[in-house]
């Protein structure tokens, strides 16, 4: 299952995403990764979740952030939970360009048993391949 949490910038998504996925760590029975393009909000992610910094894999283009993502996964089959912030400055891409992207991404996280939730910013109408994603 995929979920976004979009909107603007400075409406509160990363405090959003931190907070979902501190939660989740009480109930969930497997791992939890969260990515980031940054280390900054690295500290106030509690340490059962594991922290990656996507940047410090020189990652620029959706694709290349979609074999990353398969990485993660292949190597952790214990995941269940994935979150990632920042999501347009690790693509580098336009959002109303990525439909494709998260079509794979969906058929990944149905295949692996995983739930993701990616916090992006973006206009005020969203463009419409995302509208089923967003929380």
């Amino acid at each position: 299952m995929i979920q976004i949490i979009y909107g603007r910038k400075g409406t509160g998504k990363t405090k959003r995403i931190i907070d979902l996925a501190n939660q989740s760590i009480d109930s969930n029975k497997g791992e939890i990764v969260f990515i980031d393009d940054d280390n900054r909000y690295m500290f106030d992610l509690r340490h059962e979740a594991r922290f990656v910094n996507a940047k410090e894999y020189d990652i620029s283009s959706p694709n290349m952030f979609f074999g990353f993502l398969c990485g993660i996964v292949a190597a952790n089959y214990d995941m269940n939970e994935m979150y990632v912030d920042g999501f347009l400055r690790l693509v580098e891409a336009d959002l109303n360009d990525l439909g494709s992207f998260f079509q794979r991404l969906e058929e990944m996280a149905e295949k692996n048993n995983l739930h993701v939730v990616i916090a992006t910013s973006g206009p005020d109408e969203a463009p419409e391949y995302l509208k089923k994603y967003i929380i």
